[in-house]
């Protein structure tokens, strides 16, 4: 897979028929190694291992429902209280962030109100914290560490 501009990682692989999988340790099951899935992959494990955020509260592919639809988050984080903290969208490397993408984390974060939203394509990273009072957000140079 692609390198990305994040740490590397140790990840457990394995093949189904013709198809690659990795081990996703917050689902604790095999997926199929996708693009996008990489990059979700390494960013769940930049959370965890760089950025502190306790495995216990993250969800992959966190359902909800927006304009009578079932969407999926890639990732959603919890705060130490139990309310949605942060999302995080992943594309596949090749995906050009833009402005459709912010929509897209921007239409969930309409259900869930979180503190940061983060875009990630594996090499472009881009945090933003968001300020309901003047329904406004800031862009961060770093994206923190759990609080």
């Amino acid at each position: 897979m692609q390198l990305l501009n994040l740490p590397s990682y140790q990840f457990k692989l394995k093949q189904n028929g013709v198809r690659t999988q990795i081990f996703d340790v917050i689902r604790k099951k095999y997926v199929a190694l996708t693009p996008e899935e990489w990059v979700r992959q390494n960013f769940l494990q930049y959370l965890i291992q760089e950025k502190k955020f306790p495995a216990s509260l993250i969800a992959v592919e966190a359902g909800l429902k927006y304009n009578q639809l079932q969407k999926r988050m890639d990732v959603l984080v919890y705060d130490k209280q139990g309310s949605p903290h942060l999302i995080v969208e992943c594309k596949a490397p090749e995906v050009k962030i833009s402005q459709d993408v912010f929509d897209q984390i921007a239409r969930y974060n309409m259900v869930f109100k979180v503190k940061y939203l983060i875009v990630t394509n594996g090499i472009n990273h881009f945090c933003c914290l968001m300020d309901y009072t003047k329904n406004a957000y800031q862009y961060l140079e770093v994206i923190p560490d759990f609080e």
